[in-house]
């Protein structure tokens, strides 16, 4: 290619002169003084010409060395760039430097050394940059940027050393009467991410007393709360009684309602309707708070009160994007009929789900309810009619089609599906496991060992194949010693894993060890409280004469899943009732 473009070099040459030769002189009006004389130009176009014939180092030293010549910063810019694309980072801070020199006075080419030496890690170097940065900003937009440092450091591989040289930076800001508040808030969040909460309260502290009124030192403390230092709730409730943001009360709120402090949260939460009745998203959240409250009726009324105040606020345009709110009611509000077995009404407001990051699970969880009411074709072609925007929305459709089958005990039908799935997709592991387990479920056990076996050879590491088969073969009583070694085989690789221990514990139950049993399934439920093990660790009990241990568990199981198979099957097998 290059002697192409040396051809288009000569007849742009060439083209040029022509024109400057049929450019009529004036005399009357003196020419204006321009850095742009024949040779740079020709300097210019060369430079563009090698960057286009993927010649970058070339085109970035001609291009710098016209940058230097013109002290134009679209020429800098344009350096920097062309040695960023070609993954030179020295040169792309050669030419940052260079336009910081010339120009010593762009923020642009501050940002560009500073950012560039951040991805470099060369953390030591960007104090002056930093400092630089932060003289350069607008006094009106300096709190801003100062509170943004610490994102610029996010990635930093040494977060003690980000920490010294911010601190550095940040030094003549610590006493400044509209700054310092806001300097130390910015060094606390530094210490967090260096993982020293305590130097991040002391900065949160001092951030306070320097300004009481300043939030940046709230939201320090707020994000300490969240990580159970239990000394930053005091600088939270200082603020919280100085006239705190609409946005700080609603954090404060969330970060109640994840500690699952709910009556506080709930107060917390009133307060913003008493200053601002109209206000959706704390409506939202009250109505969410009062569902995990297990109040329905309390929780439905925030839930329709949001709906008609985002429908009074949403313009009518449909080419504005729906907000997620309105899908999280419409959830929640199905999650509400559900709980009343009220199986049309919750479809009612799943077919309202039409946010893209909601649509898939609301659609399936719809697809799920018609299916239950006797709807299954009907189910299944809502699934096939529901947009794909990835490969990703592929797989989920097609596992919530064979979910629904499965769970309407159509098994042929849902094996034929991962069947032809896998005839499409031979090396797809996960279609693989899925039908096996299928397999299983008609009691094709030859078919289930095979895939298992094959899949346990195209992912040697991968614990599931070994645990499936081992505790398959546990569970009908077969093969016990090998099944513990296909088990083991899977702890080995993922250990502490509950449901792994799980298997192992049936197995040694499968075997008469019922005190190793009992120890494995009583650490596995403790670890990762679930129907499935507490179906497994009631047996045991049963077994060993501790009845009522054995129904408390039980019971537990059923509050987690009351419509877990295993634990289902269970109940009935041994005729319990609870």
């Amino acid at each position: 290619m290059r002697p192409t473009y040396r051809l288009l070099f000569s007849l742009l040459i060439a083209g040029w002169l022509n024109v400057q030769a049929q450019t009529p002189l004036l005399p009357k009006e003196p020419a204006k003084s321009s850095a742009m004389d024949s040779a740079l130009f020709y300097q210019l176009l060369l430079g563009e010409l090698n960057a286009q014939a993927q010649d970058p180092a070339t085109a970035f030293a001609l291009l710098l060395d016209a940058a230097r010549k013109t002290g134009d910063e679209a020429l800098f810019r344009r350096s920097v760039q062309l040695a960023l694309r070609a993954r030179s980072g020295d040169s792309a801070l050669q030419a940052a430097k260079a336009w910081q020199e010339a120009l010593p006075a762009s923020q642009e080419a501050n940002r560009f050394v500073l950012q560039i030496l951040l991805n470099l890690n060369r953390l030591a170097q960007t104090q002056e940059p930093l400092k630089r940065l932060l003289v350069l900003t607008p006094p009106q937009e300096r709190a801003d940027t100062m509170w943004a440092i610490p994102g610029l450091y996010e990635r930093a591989s040494d977060k003690q050393l980000a920490v010294t040289v911010v601190q550095k930076a940040l030094t003549p800001w610590f006493s400044d009467a509209k700054l310092g508040a806001t300097a130390w808030a910015t060094l606390g969040r530094l210490w967090m991410a260096a993982g020293n909460p305590t130097a991040a309260l002391s900065a949160a502290q001092k951030a306070q007393n320097f300004a009481t009124h300043q939030e940046h030192p709230a939201w320090l403390a707020l994000s300490l709360m969240r990580t159970d230092v239990a000394e930053a709730e005091s600088l939270v409730k200082n603020h919280l009684a100085n006239s705190p943001s609409t946005e700080f009360r609603m954090a404060y709120a969330q970060t109640l309602m994840l500690a699952k402090r709910y009556a506080e949260a709930l107060k917390a939460l009133q307060s913003v309707n008493q200053l601002q009745p109209d206000f959706a998203p704390a409506i939202l959240l009250q109505g969410a708070l009062s569902l995990e409250m297990d109040q329905l009726d309390t929780a439905q009324a925030h839930f329709l009160r949001y709906l008609e105040l985002m429908k009074a606020q949403t313009p009518a345009q449909t080419s504005v994007p729906t907000p997620r709110g309105l899908s999280q009611a419409y959830l929640s509000l199905a999650q509400i009929a559900l709980r009343r077995k009220d199986l049309p009404q919750a479809q009612d407001w799943l077919a309202r789900v039409d946010h893209p990051d909601d649509l898939l699970p609301a659609q399936f969880k719809r697809a799920g309810l018609m299916a239950q009411q006797g709807q299954l074709d009907a189910a299944l072609a809502l699934i096939h009619s529901l947009p794909e925007r990835s490969t990703a929305d592929a797989r989920l459709k097609r596992s919530a089609e064979v979910q629904i089958l499965r769970d309407q005990k159509q098994l042929i039908r849902a094996r034929k599906v991962l069947e032809e799935a896998l005839a499409q997709n031979p090396e797809d592991t996960e279609l693989l496991y899925d039908l096996a387990m299928l397999a299983e479920k008609t009691d094709d056990l030859p078919e289930m060992e095979r895939l298992l076996r094959q899949l346990m050879a195209a992912k040697p590491e991968d614990p599931q194949a070994y645990n499936a088969l081992g505790y398959s073969l546990a569970d009908r009583g077969q093969r016990l010693p090998e099944a513990r070694q296909l088990i083991e085989t899977a702890l080995a690789l993922t250990p502490n894993d509950p449901f792994i221990m799980d298997s192992l514990a049936w197995v040694a139950f499968r075997m008469g060890q019922n005190d190793e049993a009992l120890r494995l399934l009583r650490s596995a439920f403790k670890q990762r409280p679930d129907a499935e093990i507490a179906a497994h660790l009631g047996e045991v009990l049963w077994v060993g004469g501790q009845a009522d241990e054995a129904k408390k568990i039980w019971r537990e199981g059923l509050e987690l899943n009351p419509e877990n198979e295993t634990l289902k099957t269970t109940l009935q097998r041994l005729r319990v009732t609870l």
